[in-house]
């Protein structure tokens, strides 16, 4: 018997053939989704650097200061850190803010950042989460510094507990969603904020106010305030963003004490008395500013002098500010 056997062949090149064309296929499909990932992911960093300087234009409204009562929700529609950075260097340092979102469970990333001069933001070095609130109040020093601005992310609860009546008042006026004033017991999960003063040693709580030493312990670590703008500063902030968001306002104040010390020049040419001593606050703020060794720790020295400088502005006949 004949054995035909060129249909056993002709089975053999089909199969190659369609093994040849899986294999094409594949590889032309992973290219597609390969260029469409990288395509997807510069588009994601360019919403990210973008994302970064809307932020900074909707914290503007905040300028018009704490006492109105002023708390702004930034929401964003996907999963977003915040990274707040802070320079120090120059004649009033930089505040910068990068973005960086979430696409397809992993964060697109970008070097892009926007920085702003004259802006002032308290918080953790990274806030995560799709809501954040933000809030401010003036810090002056004695004169007005700036606007400072707190921002927390919504998944965060700070729970104030056993708050001194000022503080309690102060916080309740806000209606802060994720600000518990609490007398009894703190929620669980939530942060737990302390004042010596009428809690005393307490292991349960995760940061700790001293108002007799003007000091917040946080993690372990400690820094040191004037005035309650910097008090809820360093509630909100990690110890890095702090110390240099402080730097940062010395560095202003210098500059606002020699502006408001050549007003003081004119005023005397006009026959007002010449009595407010502002190089000296002038001269205070730039050695701590310049000091490589300074830190919050030392602004009380500073403070004394702003103490000074304010007794004589109030006493003056013709009053700077």
């Amino acid at each position: 018997m004949k054995i035909n056997k060129t249909p056993k062949r002709a089975q053999l090149q089909v199969s190659f053939a369609w093994i040849f064309a899986i294999i094409v296929g594949a590889f032309i499909l992973f290219i597609a989704i390969y260029s469409a990932t990288k395509v997807v992911k510069t588009g994601d960093t360019g919403v990210s650097a973008k994302a970064g300087k809307e932020i900074s234009a909707l914290l503007n409204p905040l300028e018009i200061g704490f006492e109105t009562g002023v708390v702004i929700l930034l929401a964003v529609p996907v999963e977003t850190r915040i990274h707040n950075q802070c320079d120090s260097s120059g004649n009033f340092g930089r505040q910068v803010i990068k973005v960086s979102q979430k696409s397809f469970n992993t964060w697109a990333e970008t070097d892009v950042e926007a920085g702003f001069p004259n802006k002032f933001i308290f918080s953790d070095g990274v806030e995560e989460g799709r809501n954040f609130i933000v809030f401010s109040k003036p810090f002056e020093f004695p004169f007005k510094v700036s606007d400072v601005i707190y921002m927390t992310s919504s998944n965060k609860k700070y729970c104030f507990f056993k708050a001194p009546t000022e503080i309690k008042k102060e916080l309740q006026g806000l209606g802060q969603e994720n600000i518990l004033v609490e007398s009894l017991e703190c929620p669980e999960q939530s942060i737990k904020v302390c004042f010596s003063e009428t809690v005393g040693a307490d292991s349960g709580c995760d940061i700790t106010v001293d108002k007799m030493q003007s000091s917040v312990e946080k993690r372990g670590e400690m820094v040191y305030y004037e005035t309650d703008a910097l008090m809820y500063a360093a509630i909100f902030s990690d110890k890095a963003v702090y110390e240099c968001q402080v730097k940062r306002l010395m560095k202003r104040t210098e500059q606002l004490s020699l502006l408001y010390d050549e007003k003081r020049s004119l005023l005397s040419q006009k026959g007002c008395p010449d009595t407010v001593d502002l190089q000296s606050l002038a001269s205070s703020t730039g050695a701590f500013t310049n000091s490589s060794t300074l830190s919050s720790q030392d602004l009380f020295s500073v403070a004394i002098t702003a103490d000074q400088v304010n007794r004589q502005n109030d006493a003056a006949t013709c009053a700077l500010w």
